[in-house]
């Protein structure tokens, strides 16, 4: 008489908790940018006083992709002074380490057309070839910028050497 009293669908079960994680993740930045816009306006929303500096106006929203799936931004609209947010750059649309992953596999060797089907399987949407393109622009001129940066002065405790030696 051994059956099993409790059945577990794993998939439904991550595929839950990967929604909550996502849903925490897209309700912790709405505040920070609440917070951030409550700070610059020097006041609550509605609320009236005589240190407010600036007037919401509302929200728009924009779509960021983080490790944790597309989130939701409600990004605040302020009257009076300009809402630039320290939390997320301007125009980026996704999370810093979702862009370097993207440069990680193509640096490693993965195609472009593979590195579509691979932001498909983890995030849900493709990532566009020339979207990589422009990402690895930006990784190789920080790679160039290292190779010829100057050596002198620096301590470096490894020294690499290659050579050849033919036997007479």
């Amino acid at each position: 008489m051994s059956e099993k009293i409790v059945q577990l669908n794993e998939e439904v079960i991550k595929g839950q908790i990967k929604e909550l994680v996502r849903g925490s993740v897209e309700e912790t930045l709405n505040g920070l940018l609440e917070a951030e816009a409550q700070k610059l306006t020097q006041a609550a929303k509605y609320e009236r006083s005589e240190e407010r500096r600036g007037y919401r106006s509302g929200h728009y929203s924009r779509n960021l992709t983080t490790t944790s799936g597309d989130v939701t931004l409600s990004v605040p609209r302020l009257k009076g002074i300009s809402f630039e947010t320290a939390i997320i750059e301007r125009y980026r649309r996704r999370e810093s380490s979702v862009e370097e992953a993207l440069i990680e596999m193509y640096l490693a060797g993965v195609s472009v057309r593979r590195v579509e089907d691979i932001t498909e399987a983890l995030w849900g949407n493709k990532v566009s070839p020339s979207t990589i393109s422009e990402l690895n622009k930006k990784a190789y001129v920080h790679i160039e910028d290292w190779r010829n940066r100057p050596l002198q002065g620096g301590k470096y405790p490894y020294v690499y050497v290659d050579g050849i030696y033919l036997r007479p």
